[in-house]
């Protein structure tokens, strides 16, 4: 049946520099020597997850880290970034906005607007740069074989892209149109947004004067996995009409293999989830099971990991006993039981996702 669409090259977009924001990245940002307030309580927790990230690094078996937004809004990219330079952690992950708020600070400086406001103003979301770039980005990536967290953090780094003739990509959807046709598929998609914006060939120029911020260019640059797990319909950049679901589908499913391959082989690794309740259970999950159904099938099992989870909600059961009965309020902590239900140890600190990550990285380079 054919359903009314929304048509997006209806919607104003607007200059990202008349947006006001609310995070500046020069006036927040949180360097890798600033103190923590993560409290004495947690000083045994935290001794323990150092103790098993070294171990991990040691015999060289991953040391996954997924993260919720908020940790690049809040002007954390110099610690991940230190983490990443370290040698500390083999993955970062997190969600469409984390990816975001990222770019932003690597475009502008700054990031976060007022959703109430702009929302009430019919602004919110609907901003040219992210819109156009960040989907951009993303449509050349895939076509180029990239995911979508290296897809923007090579437009970062890169401080541009090729956009490829349009003759370039007519002769490859022909050519590989039986032999490889996810490639010919890929060039399909890249070649009907350059059609629908009349886009020129050759190297488009966009300068990122702040990119030594991007936690993004950073994982790009040393050659570190920086996945991200989209929703559609979940982030501004599905506003633009540059936006491209296949695009968004195949540069996502690129990252869930590259994610679920390192679960896969997470025996004696460590996997810390930092503030994201949905997305890093719900991701975890689901690649723990595929992994765990190839390695039963080889006479092994994932068994010998740690997990660590990270937020602000406090919580009144222990963990380590499994989960709690259904009477139990605890029991609707929803990413706990999660992960309660994927065997290996797992532990729960809460805390602030920066007092945590400013220990963890401390604790590590402490000789």
């Amino acid at each position: 049946m054919p359903y009314n669409k929304f048509d997006r090259k209806k919607v104003k977009m607007l200059p990202l520099s008349e947006r006001q924001n609310k995070q500046l990245f020069a006036e927040k940002q949180i360097l890798p020597n600033a103190e923590s307030q993560l409290s004495i309580e947690s000083a045994p927790l935290i001794s323990e997850v150092v103790s098993k990230v070294r171990d991990a690094k040691d015999n060289d078996k991953p040391v996954m880290l997924t993260f919720g937004a908020h940790s690049i809004k809040n002007c954390l990219a110099p610690v991940f970034i230190a983490l990443l330079e370290g040698g500390w952690l083999s993955q970062l992950a997190t969600n469409g906005a984390g990816i975001i708020h990222d770019w932003e600070f690597a475009f502008q400086g700054q990031t976060s607007e007022d959703v109430q406001a702009y929302a009430s103003q019919g602004k919110f979301g609907n901003w040219q740069e992210t819109g156009f770039y960040l989907n951009l980005a993303i449509n050349v990536g895939t076509y180029e074989g990239l995911g979508y967290g290296e897809s923007v953090g090579a437009f970062i780094c890169n401080e541009g892209l090729e956009i490829p003739s349009k003759q370039a990509l007519i002769e490859e959807i022909k050519q590989f149109a039986v032999s490889d046709s996810k490639k010919s598929a890929a060039a399909a998609d890249l070649l009907i947004k350059i059609n629908e914006f009349d886009l020129e060939e050759g190297w488009l120029s966009v300068p990122h004067p702040f990119k030594e911020c991007s936690v993004q260019a950073a994982a790009y640059r040393l050659g570190i996995p920086f996945t991200s797990h989209p929703m559609i319909g979940h982030d501004i950049i599905y506003n633009h009409a540059m936006n491209s679901g296949a695009c968004i589908g195949r540069a996502a499913e690129r990252d869930f293999l590259t994610f679920a391959e390192n679960v896969r082989q997470l025996n004696g690794g460590v996997y810390l989830s930092v503030g994201s309740a949905v997305m890093s259970p719900m991701v975890f999950e689901k690649s723990m099971s595929i992994g765990r159904n190839v390695e039963i099938q080889e006479g092994r099992n994932i068994t010998d990991h740690y997990i660590l989870i990270v937020d602000l909600q406090e919580t009144h059961w222990d963990w380590t006993k499994g989960e709690p009965p259904e009477t139990n309020p605890d029991y609707y902590l929803r990413y706990n039981k999660s992960f309660s239900r994927m065997g290996g140890e797992m532990r729960y600190l809460s805390a602030d996702n920066r007092d945590f990550l400013l220990s963890l990285f401390q604790n590590l380079e402490k000789k």
